[in-house]
């Protein structure tokens, strides 16, 4: 994980902020599945909450049912399954809002106040059975430790639980930022993860706590691409107690920026963990832009270079075809100068520039190697034509990916 100042990494995930406990329990969503299938995160008390959602336009009933449920900006728990999508099924929305209905009558909320979130095989019809036989389970399962089996529960391909938290201070009060996220496939940059979760007690107005959500997840999950593959479920949630006890936030002051910064450090962390553990990845690929003639540019070259087949084989392979960067620098949108790029490969084993001024310089193959070898490879691009930058996390494709992938339903 990558650590920030005056940002301390914290223990219990979506728990760590005050007023929020969650739980995870198998309930039998996938036949034959022992693993964890179905969480809930509630809080003790109404929050402040936003949520940006897929781009797809094909979109999962949870969707549809915590979009209205989120039109007042308020929420106090969330169910959410794995192992079925709950996607293009005619009674795709009343199966979601039963979701909501029961988990909300266990919990003594009303049911209005419920995000709901599903992920899995897309075209499946959801049986409400295995919800409605162990709500309450679910609920019992509930603590102040539950974060990690919440984790789990909603994860599907992933073979890493992404949880992280962060603890701050803000207006003289200790703050707390957690979450938990799933993705390890279908993930391209448009709200690039399935499902996201994250819980703060600081206290902020909902219509800035939405802006904070999108400017943050702008610069982090919408600058991870596994495979190209935009899912039809993504969601990120936030919501905010407001138990840290800080003077409520309604302007874009410094205690702003200081919310901003602490969501950056959980969300880029859990981003880059969702690059990492893509389906069937060896190799974290981390684009750098720098020196760019804006903010745009610098973006899309490092999406273009993430997202580039042919340069993520290559990677998987431990070889430094930079051609294959350039390539996909060249088809980036926007207006640069080619001829002023430079690019270096490195990773933990050390530094090696490939390509200078738009071209090739000589380097040792057999270093290249092993610098690529590494499971971290930060690809650096100087486009050395102004002073925007921007980073995007990707991996390697390998074998793997396509068997993953070939079995999914299975």
């Amino acid at each position: 994980m990558v650590e920030f100042d005056n940002y301390k990494l914290v223990d219990k995930g979506v728990c760590a902020a005050k007023g929020f406990k969650a739980g995870g329990i198998n309930v039998g969503i996938k036949p034959g599945s022992k693993k964890r299938d179905l969480a809930v995160i509630s809080c003790d008390t109404k929050c402040t909450a936003a949520a940006i959602y897929t781009q797809n336009k094909v979109k999962g009933a949870p969707i549809i049912v915590t979009k209205e449920h989120l039109k007042n900006g308020i929420a106090q728990a969330v169910i959410v399954n794995s192992g079925n999508a709950n996607t293009c099924n005619s009674n795709g929305i009343e199966i979601a809002e039963q979701m909501c209905e029961l988990c909300a009558n266990e919990l003594g909320i009303d049911k209005n106040d419920m995000i709901v979130g599903s992920t899995g095989v897309i075209g499946q019809k959801l049986s409400i059975d295995p919800v409605k036989n162990n709500i309450k389970t679910l609920v019992d399962s509930i603590s102040e430790d539950g974060s990690s089996l919440a984790c789990e529960a909603i994860m599907t391909t992933d073979t890493r639980k992404k949880e992280l938290a962060v603890e701050f201070t803000l207006d003289g009060k200790t703050c707390h930022i957690g979450g938990i996220s799933k993705g390890s496939g279908m993930i391209n940059p448009n709200m690039a993860t399935m499902l996201a979760f994250i819980t703060t007690d600081v206290k902020i107005n909902a219509e800035l706590l939405h802006k904070a959500l999108k400017r943050t997840a702008d610069i982090t999950y919408n600058m991870v691409s596994v495979d190209g593959d935009t899912s039809t479920n993504d969601t990120l949630c936030i919501m905010a107690s407001g138990l840290a006890g800080n003077k409520e936030i309604t302007a874009e002051d410094k205690d702003y920026e200081v919310f901003i910064n602490g969501l950056y450090a959980v969300m880029m962390n859990l981003a880059r963990e969702t690059a990492r553990d893509g389906e069937g990845a060896t190799k974290l690929m981390e684009c750098v832009v720098d020196h760019a003639p804006t903010e745009a540019v610098a973006k899309s070259v490092a999406l273009s270079v993430i997202n580039s087949s042919l340069l993520k084989a290559a990677i998987f392979a431990a070889d430094a075809n930079w051609g294959r960067i350039l390539c996909a620098i060249g088809y980036a949108e926007g207006d640069f100068d080619i001829s002023k790029v430079e690019v270096v490969l490195s990773s933990s084993k050390g530094s090696v520039k490939v390509c200078e001024n738009g071209a090739g310089v000589d380097f040792s193959e057999d270093e290249a190697f092993k610098i690529l070898s590494e499971d971290e490879i930060v690809i650096r691009i100087d486009m050395h034509d102004g002073a925007d930058k921007s980073v995007a996390w990707g991996c390697d494709l390998t074998y793997e990916y396509v068997k993953i992938n070939a079995e999914y339903r299975s």
